[in-house]
């Protein structure tokens, strides 16, 4: 391995261990707050079960922190389900090097492969819980700047999103 890859390879690390905990410190008093952030999503309907219509999406509630000095960046939305089960396989954009799926405890932060999106319900990717980190942005992010995210799912396909940077304060539904 060549001394800029191990450099890079480094410096990747130094990255996630920061997020790890600029995570673990943010979503703490979030999760203090608000509860757990959603496991793998809202819950069934009243009816119970799962459907066994097709799954219809939209993507809500989406926003991306402002990373410091254009970094790796979380990101969270909200998948809203009005069908029948599906399930978040991958995420990818165009303009970043990688987008990964999380999922965090109290104590923890560890990649998944995917995320079940319930059948008339929801899944959230929010601050504390699921979310996505993203990295190797192809241009420094600013604020209001859009990045699309390509979300595709088992039985739905994908869904192209642009997802705003917001200051890193931002909660949605806050003034």
């Amino acid at each position: 391995m060549s001394s800029a890859q191990t450099g890079t390879s480094r410096f990747r690390r130094s990255a996630l261990l920061g997020a790890v905990v600029a995570t673990a410190l943010g979503g703490g008093a979030i999760l203090a707050a608000c509860g757990t952030g959603g496991g793998t999503g809202g819950g069934a309907n009243a009816q119970g079960g799962a459907s066994t219509g097709p799954a219809r999406l939209s993507v809500a509630d989406s926003y991306i922190p402002l990373p410091p000095a254009g970094g790796m960046a979380a990101g969270y939305l909200t998948v809203r389900n009005d069908g029948g089960q599906d399930q978040l396989l991958k995420v990818t954009s165009p303009a970043a090097e990688s987008v990964t799926m999380h999922r965090s405890t109290a104590s923890t932060m560890e990649q998944v492969d995917s995320l079940d999106v319930p059948a008339h319900g929801a899944l959230q990717l929010a601050r504390g819980g699921n979310h996505l980190m993203i990295m190797g942005w192809q241009k420094a992010p600013s604020l209001g700047d859009e990045l699309e995210l390509d979300l595709t799912f088992a039985k739905s396909g994908t869904i192209s999103v642009k997802v705003p940077v917001k200051e890193l304060t931002y909660r949605p539904g806050q003034s």
